[in-house]
């Protein structure tokens, strides 16, 4: 008797396990997303974040339909210390593989963000067949160059987010604005001691150049310098009227308040500035950094109405984390867990191949815009209208909040000069 009811009384849970919401798919094999970001850096926290809240919110919908069986996501976060100084490419590796093997990551999404660490990533992808989505730093165009050249090799990479030669497209279509409204031409630049930022500034400069803008000087700063006078006196004298300055070190706040102190003649314009990306710049530069522009790659990093997402996932990021979205890898991040849910209920399956000739058919509306990789080289594939692509996002600090000025069709205000310039 006790034995029949024993027996009567499981059958009963685990009906109520099959029948409940979500019940099936939490019972279900999950499906490993691999998380390498440095977790230490912006551009790996926020990255981070995303995932972790898109997982969240598919998981809290029952899942991924793979087959006819809802399965849960689920997120294993190894910190690869990438964008850390001295720290080698071989330990990012090292935590991609050990993703693969030691967690049985299905897929990689997120970093590595380092470039080089990226780039040299996508031979051991290859070796294991596992599907990547870059969401954060790597701004190199050299990934899907390589993607396109040997594709049968590395057509499991792919990366969501905008790279250096659209950002650079982007600056100038936002410089030829600010040349149009304000006649401001003159661009001095000032770069960080890093590989990226020495190799933006010069790619920038050589553009601008040829574009008519005068290059005024340049000046380069080793990471954690905490003076910039001496560049910014060289600004003022040059005449410059514009100071192009591409650094992701947490120092770069200093800049902008000395900027301010210093009541420089010339609008600060960051192509990269991981400071200013941030919400807590404003606190961190004591509201003298009020007018600093500040490329953050994606629509959804800052507010704006780029499509109906995008206020969504800004909201959503902001009551999950306790802080509005953070700067590069925020948005991107968020999208591509929907993006590889998509591809991998059209595809039926989470085998590589599969998946791998569904993203390349993925055309889906996100937090930035239309969502499409190019089918040859696996980039997404951009534009300066939601409808039609991924779209950028500058933004200018104005009153103590990140005010979107470009491109104009998400545009939230207008570019505005500090009191100093206007006489």
């Amino acid at each position: 008797m006790k034995s029949n009811c024993f027996r009567i009384f499981m059958f009963l849970v685990a009906a109520f396990l099959v029948i409940m919401p979500g019940g099936s798919a939490m019972a279900a094999k999950p499906i490993v997303i691999g998380c390498p970001v440095p977790t230490a850096f912006l551009y790996g926290w926020d990255a981070e974040r995303g995932i972790k809240l898109a997982v969240d919110e598919i998981n809290a919908e029952g899942g991924v339909l793979v087959g006819g069986e809802k399965r849960p996501f689920k997120v294993e976060v190894i910190d690869t210390r990438d964008l850390e100084p001295g720290v080698p490419v071989s330990e990012a590796l090292l935590s991609v593989e050990k993703l693969i093997l030691g967690k049985k990551a299905d897929f990689i999404l997120g970093g590595p963000v380092r470039s080089e660490a990226a780039l040299a990533a996508m031979s051991l992808l290859s070796k294991h067949k596992t599907v990547s989505i870059v969401t954060s730093g790597v701004l190199t165009p050299k990934y899907h160059a390589m993607v396109a050249q040997n594709y049968d090799k590395f057509k499991y990479c792919f990366r969501i987010h905008g790279e250096a030669v659209q950002l650079v497209k982007e600056i100038m279509a936002c410089f030829d604005d600010i040349k149009e409204k304000y006649d401001l031409n003159r661009i001095f630049i000032v770069v960080q001691d890093v590989s990226h930022a020495r190799g933006g500034g010069e790619v920038l400069a050589k553009v601008a150049a040829g574009k008519g803008y005068t290059i005024t000087g340049t000046e380069v700063y080793p990471t954690g310098t905490t003076d910039f006078s001496m560049g910014l006196l060289k600004a003022r004298r040059t005449d410059s009227q514009i100071i192009n300055i591409w650094m992701d070190m947490p120092e770069s706040s200093i800049l902008l308040k000395q900027w301010y102190d210093m009541k420089i003649p010339a609008l600060p314009f960051g192509s990269t500035l991981a400071a200013a990306e941030q919400p807590g710049f404003w606190q961190a530069t004591e509201g003298k950094g009020e007018y600093t522009l500040c490329n953050v790659v994606n629509a959804g990093n800052a507010p704006s109405n780029a499509t109906p997402w995008t206020m969504k996932f800004y909201d959503a990021y902001a009551k999950k984390w306790g802080v509005e979205p953070e700067g590069l890898g925020s948005s991107s991040s968020y999208m591509s867990v929907y993006v590889l849910k998509d591809a991998i209920e059209r595809a039926g399956t989470i085998n590589s191949d599969k998946v791998v000739t569904a993203l390349e058919n993925t055309d889906m509306m996100g937090v930035y815009g239309r969502i499409r990789f190019d089918p040859k080289n696996h980039q997404v594939i951009p534009a300066f209208d939601p409808k039609e692509g991924a779209v950028g996002s500058i933004l200018q600090w104005q009153d103590g909040k990140r005010v979107v000025v470009f491109p104009r069709s998400i545009a939230m205000g207008d570019i505005e000069l500090p009191p100093w310039m206007k006489k």
